[in-house]
């Protein structure tokens, strides 16, 4: 029987008449869900994206969620479901390292997926809408969803307050970095491994501002960002608080931006200063910068994660 050919093949094969004839497999996909005390929110979202891509998607897929310091039974929640799934796995950190740390240590398995990509334990971006992302990723080397763009689908937005700091810390960060992206907050991205692999060694940022040094390296690489306007419901129960995460969040977009300035190496005597800033806030510290990253051992490797 003759296959439609996706949009995604379309876009990277010069073999157009036989991609209607043979299906070409998709690129391997690893999703990584960072995960905190997540056990009464998580295993829908398991459930969904598993069985979605199960029927949907014609390549290797492989959830694994990268616990952070659960102090609840997300542990208990996720092994339950990797009973049922083989396609979920997990990665387990029993001290807190933050999102954007638990998302760093992910991508150390991006060896393992031709894409790599991420979405929010909430189950805010459903299935079908990452699966829309990873189909325009023949057109660029991140694709990120928006909330912003035209065309996205709000089911239930976020309270004013939150729009307001939302918006607020856009301007902020165009401001210092010209991004030009309407949405860096989105939980919803995905990577080609060869992008990933580049900038790993430039991911430092351990809290909820990681989405910013992600997009502020691939952009100093030279790699493409696509937005693409997605689905999105705010859910209950977010690990926000307004003040102090808006806090910690431009005191790490600003850490970024002094990274790529001449003048870091002369605030090394500042960092125990921002050491005692971070654990008041009770936030994850940012790595520290080598300028030269050290080759791993064989026993720091990553896991493969079955793909």
């Amino acid at each position: 029987m003759m296959a439609a050919a996706s949009e995604r093949c379309v876009g990277r094969c010069n073999f157009k008449i036989l991609c209607y004839l043979v299906r070409v497999p998709d690129p391997s996909l690893l999703l990584l869900i960072p995960a905190h005390n997540e056990e009464h929110r998580i295993e829908p979202v398991l459930r969904d994206y598993a069985r979605f891509f199960q029927e949907q998607y014609h390549g290797k897929f492989q959830i694994v969620v990268v616990l952070n310091g659960c102090t609840d039974n997300t542990l208990g929640v996720v092994q339950a479901v990797a009973k049922e799934f083989s396609s979920v796995s997990y990665l387990n950190f029993p001290e807190p390292i933050g999102k954007g740390g638990a998302l760093i240590e992910g991508l150390k398995l991006a060896p393992y997926g031709d894409l790599i990509g991420y979405t929010d334990a909430d189950g805010a971006t459903p299935p079908v809408a990452f699966h829309e992302l990873v189909a325009h990723t023949g057109q660029a080397d991140c694709v990120i969803g928006s909330r912003w763009r035209p065309g996205a689908v709000i089911h239930q937005s976020q309270t004013g307050q939150r729009r307001f700091a939302s918006r607020a810390f856009h301007v902020i960060v165009q401001g210092l970095f010209w991004l030009n992206i309407s949405d860096t907050q989105c939980g919803a991205k995905v990577m080609k491994r060869e992008a990933v692999g580049k900038i790993h060694p430039y991911l430092r940022i351990a809290d909820m501002a990681f989405d910013i040094n992600l997009l502020v390296a691939l952009k100093r690489a030279g790699f493409r960002i696509l937005e693409v306007p997605t689905e999105w419901t705010d859910k209950m129960g977010s690990k926000v608080v307004l003040g102090r995460t808006s806090l910690t969040m431009f005191l790490s977009v600003v850490r970024v931006r002094l990274i790529y300035s001449p003048f870091y190496t002369w605030l090394r005597p500042l960092r125990p200063l921002e050491g005692w800033i971070y654990k008041k806030l009770r936030a994850p510290q940012p790595l520290p910068v080598s300028p030269v990253q050290n080759p791993k051992s064989e026993a720091d490797q990553p896991r493969e994660p079955g793909l």
